[in-house]
């Protein structure tokens, strides 16, 4: 009987398994494809390279094959994934072929699942528009949320998870594209040639979502900040009046809200770990001869944040799907540069990999990286050059220097002395050789990262003139923050909402309009139009902005150098005592042998004759030597 009824048992078993199976193997062809996404969502025909690869998601897309029938394009390779949603194709362009639409079909089997209509655009984007920037220019970097509110109708978004609340400093405040296009003669007025522009990209996230770190969609505008249409008009609108645009980019992580959070192509998309481990933030690790392996892989792997998933741009496709997004918003846009957010972070190798393709396809393009180390020749490591120990590469164009701005926090809150004051610039600069051009460094005395400068510097005007005055006179390309040329304040431990305020006059009905002269105060005035002035002045002098620099050891609290070319020379005294001070210029001969007599640049003061200069205390003087 036990026989029997273990026969039974087995027998019924089996059956079950049969049936089950039967009725999974009856499934599949029901099982409905449904395309949800391709990215990129288009392309351009006649790039330099004849590949692109397609991420296309959606329900089972695995269980398919795709196929193109459009003279000149292949698919190369069909690559499959962990997640059955995701397949990634591998398509050839040929150099001939013609822009136009194309479908790619989906079968299973015989029978077509699925169809998407892609486009290949003509490119226009070839014949110059995408300009670089270079010592030429000078930058201002807005922040989009709180420099100006042109459209207040799309302060909240339906689908956007955080609401505007002005009220709070961590909060969004309402700015938008809209805002800039309307502020662009301002910008212009004031001097700047170029507009960096914090991301702009949506961050879908439950809160602190203002800044655009925490990028939720890598190829779609925040819909609080407009639409990819919205950015290209402002492309076009600054383009028209001469001004440039750089767009910021993050490759070192995404926001944890991004479309794949619950189904990533693969486990290795991410850095992971056991539990959330967070970056140990030291950049400096990457290139450290001596570096431990556990240091390396908490600086490279770690998060940034709960909120910011780490990427492992490791992995091949998420590597490429970064580079082609690049590639995709220079060419749609028609950008004149980037600045890559935490350069050191993601892996080096494929950092490099990243620039050589920019480069191929744009090779007069410049980014910027932020490379936030305290020492130039850690800075240095970054930027190409022939010098580094490992022979890594990175091919990267341009650097912030953060170890200039470290110095001129310094310098003119201190006393002058052996290594104190003035001596923090000079010692800084002396220190050039590390790089392999350091005129490519870009310059700046606050960003929306740390503290404002004016707080910085005590909220004394005085020095703030001064530092003002060394910025835009010294070697590279300077780069100014929002709200600096009128005095704003703000202290970074108060919380990043302090350093990154509203500019006044950007929301409808606001009590202060400091865009406009009437709006702001007499001492806003004198450093607003101290910054025009000078800003507007180094458009047109290419001492300043290509000249040798020759610098003089600070003495008696002043500090003195030289921009010169062939045909043009500057002369910039910087006095960081609290006396006034007569300088003999004899000691200056070599730079000013052939010159006679002098013009300032920021009164209507001129030197009948170059053998003593009495400068005031705290306070620059420049002059266009004649």
């Amino acid at each position: 009987m036990d026989d029997v009824k273990l026969w039974f048992m087995k027998s019924f078993k089996f059956t079950l398994l049969g049936f089950l199976f039967v009725l999974f193997a009856l499934s599949l062809p029901a099982q409905k494809i449904n395309i949800q996404r391709v990215d990129p969502p288009f392309w351009w025909a006649g790039m330099a390279s004849a590949n692109l690869q397609l991420l296309v998601y959606g329900d089972n897309i695995s269980l398919s094959k795709a196929s193109i029938d459009y003279p000149g394009i292949e698919i190369g390779k069909s690559i499959l994934v962990e997640s059955p949603n995701y397949v990634f194709l591998d398509l050839v362009i040929s150099p001939d072929a013609k822009a136009g639409d194309f479908d790619i079909v989906f079968k299973k089997g015989n029978k077509v699942v699925s169809t998407y209509s892609y486009q290949l655009l003509e490119r226009v984007n070839d014949k110059g528009l995408h300009q670089g920037f270079g010592n030429s220019d000078a930058i201002y970097l807005l922040m989009p949320d709180r420099f100006s509110n042109g459209n207040p109708d799309n302060d909240d978004m339906p689908g956007m998870l955080e609401k505007a609340d002005r009220s709070n400093p961590n909060g969004r405040h309402g700015g938008d594209i809209k805002g800039i296009i309307n502020k662009l003669d301002y910008i212009k007025d004031l001097g700047a040639t170029t507009i960096w522009i914090n991301p702009l990209l949506e961050n879908n996230m439950p809160a602190y979502s203002y800044h655009g770190y925490a990028v939720t969609d890598l190829y779609k505008v925040d819909l609080r900040f407009g639409s990819n249409e919205d950015y290209k008009n402002l492309l076009a609108a600054a383009h028209g009046k001469g001004l440039k645009i750089i767009q910021d980019m993050v490759f070192n992580h995404l926001g944890t809200n991004y479309f794949w959070k619950d189904d990533l192509p693969s486990r290795d998309w991410y850095n992971q770990w056991p539990e959330f481990t967070r970056s140990n933030y030291r950049g400096g690790v990457v290139n450290d001869p001596h570096a431990s392996v556990s240091d390396y892989n908490k600086m490279v792997k770690g998060w940034f944040d709960k909120s910011m998933a780490d990427l492992n741009q490791n992995n091949p496709l998420l590597a490429n799907y970064l580079i082609q997004n690049s590639i995709w918003w220079i060419e749609y846009l028609g950008l004149d540069g980037i600045r890559q957010d935490t350069y050191p972070y993601p892996y080096k190798e494929f950092m490099a990999e990243w620039m050589k393709r920019v480069l191929e396809e744009y090779p007069d393009f410049n980014v910027v990286g932020e490379v936030w180390l305290s020492y130039p020749q850690a800075v240095a490591y970054w930027l190409e050059n022939d010098n580094n120990a490992d022979g890594y590469h990175s091919k990267l164009t341009n650097v912030f220097d953060f170890p200039l701005m470290y110095a001129i926090s310094k310098a003119f809150n201190e006393d002058e002395g052996w290594s104190t004051g003035t001596s923090q610039l000079y010692e800084v600069l002396s220190q050039d050789y590390v790089y392999s051009d350091p005129q490519k460094l870009v310059l700046f005395a606050d960003n929306h990262d740390g503290d404002r400068l004016f707080s910085k510097l005590g909220e004394d005007l005085d020095k703030f003139k001064l530092a003002m005055a060394f910025l835009f006179t010294t070697r590279g390309i300077p780069q100014i923050y929002y709200g600096t040329e009128i005095l704003m304040t703000g202290f970074e431990h108060q919380g990043h909402g302090y350093i990154r305020k509203d500019f006044p006059g950007g929301w409808p009905g606001d009590p202060v309009d400091a865009f406009s002269a009437r709006g702001r105060s007499t001492d806003q005035n004198t450093a607003y139009n101290f910054v025009k002035h000078l800003m507007n002045w180094r458009k047109n002098n290419k001492a300043v902005q290509e000249g040798k620099l020759t610098h003089y050891v600070p003495e008696n609290g002043v500090y003195v150098f030289f921009r010169q070319t062939e045909d043009e020379c500057v002369m910039v005294l910087l006095n960081n005592s609290k006396e006034d001070r007569e300088v003999d210029m004899r000691r200056f001969a070599v730079n000013l042998k052939g010159y006679k007599t002098a013009k300032s640049v920021l009164d209507r003061t001129f030197l009948d004759r170059l053998d003593k200069v009495v400068v005031k205390a705290k306070s620059p003087m420049i002059f266009e030597l004649e």
